[in-house]
C-alpha cells in the first residue's frame, strides 16, 4: 500500500509540475492560451490526488479532512477554469494569474499544511 501511495503522489507532483510549467512556458507571451500541458496536468494532478485520498483512506494512514477538502475545491475551480477556456483563442491575463495563483495556493496548501500523508 505504502509504494501505491508514493507512486500516485508522484503522479500527483507530476501533474502539477506540467500544469504550472504549461502556465509558466507561455508567461513572456502576449496572448495566453489553455494549452494541452496544463490541460492534462491539472487533470492528472486533480484524479491523483483523488486516488492517492482513496488509497490513505483504505490504509492506516490519518487523513486531514479539511485539507483535503481545501485542495479538492481548488483543483476543482483549476480544473474547471482550464476545461471552460481550452478551445478559446486566447484567454485574458486576469484569468491566466487566477489560474497560476492557484495551482501555486493549491501545492502551498500540500506543502505548508501540516500532516502526516495528505
Amino acid at each position: 500500500m505504502e509504494t501505491l501511495r508514493l507512486i500516485l503522489l508522484f503522479v500527483h507532483i507530476l501533474g502539477f509540475a506540467a500544469l504550472i510549467g504549461g502556465l509558466l512556458a507561455q508567461s513572456k507571451t502576449a496572448d495566453k492560451v489553455v494549452n494541452g500541458p496544463m490541460r492534462d496536468g491539472a487533470g492528472t494532478a486533480f484524479l491523483a490526488g483523488l486516488a492517492l485520498v482513496g488509497v490513505l483512506e483504505a490504509g492506516d494512514g490519518d487523513v486531514n479532512h479539511a485539507k483535503v477538502g481545501v485542495k479538492l475545491l481548488i483543483g476543482l475551480v483549476v480544473l474547471g477554469l482550464v476545461m471552460a477556456n481550452l478551445r478559446k483563442p486566447k484567454i485574458s491575463d486576469a484569468l491566466y494569474w487566477t489560474i497560476l495563483g492557484l495551482s501555486v495556493a493549491n501545492v502551498a496548501v500540500a506543502v505548508f499544511w501540516s500532516s502526516a500523508h495528505v
